[in-house]
């Protein structure tokens, strides 16, 4: 008997390789108030991580968000940290990377974003796509990230679907594929017809006392059972829409949609849990597996295969204080070769420190467990005191080098100083310790003693006072900087000397002692540079 190439291919893989290809590893992107905790939640609960949105294996307080872990997020129903999810479903091994939704923490989801292999972008069905949703999309087609999109929130008022298709195709240059084809929205939302199957997906509305039953399961769309979920005219409205669209649309090719041309269609509930099981199956069925990570050794490019036998990683994540019992500090690794086991040695590449990984954790939200073993796909956490930073390379070997992530120029710079003078030393290194996860940016002048930060957002100085209140237990004052503007310098050693000598009440370093030129406005930057040509202002620095 014959088989096929598929499986032909799969049966020859090696084990590690074969690992491999069950990952799928995701990070979800939207415009704030698109709902994409609560899909993050449904998502879990479907995989079967959770016995219900809100409660991650069913520990700890009862009904809470549990992928926003920070007393901020919980208070303010926003999520400002990227977080992991990792859970097994349906043969594959799924990592879900939730970003922030807030612009102000734009730095955090573009490191997160390195570290995934597709991303399911969230449309409120009501607005479509909304700027930050514009720029999170620009960031994911620059690292070519192949793009799933879920359109939520149908069992309100939406937009017609065929506009917000056309909005998808003329805003992102994208071809939207439908793979199901929603029956109404807002009251008059039904269901949807699965396009491939020939089946219609009813919704059930709450009952008078508000309880949630659950969804039927579905019906042939030309059997009798359809009668008890449409009308004849709503059958024929739902029939005729399905129709148009796979006249206009074109049909999905999985390949069109892994080079970035293409992005399948979900249509859903998340807050009723309507539409998340199609989706989690699609990114099961289509999201690509990890594939080759370009990376240098010994200074020659080379291509590190997920099937290599040679463990190794990137740093895109610092948090610290996850756990506020034990004060700890976990570096993120996304794995992109090899089999990890608890206990090996792994060295990193840029200081040549080796580390001996005996307490690797895989994450559920704020729940952590050991983890035994993992493969290219998988994120671990990996407990460390100020040893690893972000972007930081780890290899058994530790030749390996994968491009570093970029700190972009700050838009907001302020002083920052503790009320009680006596704690300044617990303020430096607090300050160190949340500009190394990328809360936000230090710079220290080299005349005078007061901290400079900087920030994309005025969001992240009141995620910081929190931290730092909470965390370290330091009241701080932000005040008004004189500087505008922050830039890292470029020269020949002489010539930055030369510069850094004229120019001292302007200099400061960033936390890894590299020059950064301070200026009161961008349009100084630009008379500054034509002075110094020799010099130059780079609004970014990619870290290690």
């Amino acid at each position: 008997m014959s088989t096929s190439p598929a499986a032909d291919a799969a049966s020859s893989r090696s084990p590690i390789a074969a690992q491999a290809a069950r990952r799928r590893t995701f990070a979800i992107i939207s415009h704030p108030d698109a709902g994409k905790t609560t899909l993050t939640e449904n998502l879990l609960l479907a995989g079967g991580a959770i016995r219900a949105a809100g409660q991650v294996r069913a520990r700890g307080e009862n009904r809470r968000t549990r992928s926003d872990w920070m007393k901020i997020e919980r208070e303010r129903g926003i999520s400002v940290s990227a977080s992991v999810m990792t859970f097994d479903h349906a043969g594959k091994m799924f990592n879900l990377l939730d970003t922030p939704g807030h612009e102000d923490f734009s730095e955090d989801t573009y490191r997160t974003l390195t570290a995934a292999d597709a991303a399911v972008m969230v449309l409120d069905a009501a607005k479509g796509i909304e700027p930050q949703t514009l720029k999170l999309f620009e960031v994911c087609r620059l690292r070519d990230i192949p793009i799933v999109t879920f359109i939520n929130k149908m069992d309100r008022e939406a937009q017609d679907p065929f506009a917000l298709l056309d909005e998808i195709g003329s805003k992102l240059a994208l071809d939207p594929a439908p793979l199901y084809w929603p029956a109404g929205s807002g009251g008059r939302f039904r269901g949807m017809l699965d396009l491939r199957r020939d089946q219609f997906i009813p919704f059930a509305k709450k009952g008078a006392d508000g309880s949630d039953e659950g969804h039927p399961e579905p019906v042939a769309l030309k059997g009798n059972s359809l009668a008890a979920y449409l009308d004849e005219a709503e059958q024929a409205e739902v029939e005729e829409g399905a129709m148009l669209v796979q006249e206009a649309a074109k049909p999905f090719d999985p390949q069109a949609f892994l080079e970035g041309h293409m992005t399948p269609v979900f249509f859903g509930s998340a807050l009723r849990h309507f539409g998340v099981d199609q989706l989690l199956e699609g990114l099961g069925d289509y999201a690509p597996a990890p594939k080759a990570v370009p990376a240098t050794k010994g200074g020659e490019p080379v291509q590190v295969q997920p099937g290599d036998r040679e463990v190794a990683g990137f740093i895109f994540k610092v948090q610290a204080n996850m756990d506020p019992n034990h004060r700890d500090r976990i570096a993120f690794l996304r794995l992109t070769s090899g089999r990890f086991s608890r206990g090996m040695k792994l060295k990193v590449q840029n200081t040549g420190k080796q580390i001996s990984v005996n307490a690797p954790v895989m994450f559920f939200a704020s729940d952590r467990e050991l983890a035994e073993e993992a493969f290219a796909g998988d994120v671990i956490g990996i407990p460390n005191h100020g040893v690893l930073r972000v972007g930081d390379s780890l290899s058994e070997s530790g030749t390996l080098r994968f491009a570093g992530l970029p700190n972009f120029a700050p838009e907001i710079l302020q002083r920052v100083r503790v009320k009680d003078p006596l704690k300044a030393k617990h303020l430096a290194k607090a300050l160190t310790g949340l500009a190394e996860e990328g809360v936000t940016q230090l710079f220290r002048p080299t005349m005078g003693a007061d901290f400079i930060v900087g920030a994309v957002g005025q969001l992240q100085f009141e995620v910081m006072a929190d931290r730092l209140a909470n965390e370290y237990q330091l009241e701080v004052i932000f005040e008004a900087s004189p500087w505008a503007e922050a830039r890292w310098l470029v020269a020949e050693r002489a010539d930055l000397e030369d510069f850094a000598g004229k120019h001292r009440m302007q200099m400061a370093t960033d936390i890894d002692d590299q020059p950064v030129f301070l200026a009161k406005s961008a349009w100084e930057i630009g008379y500054v540079g034509e002075k110094y040509p020799k010099v130059r202002f780079e609004r970014s620095r990619e870290r290690a």
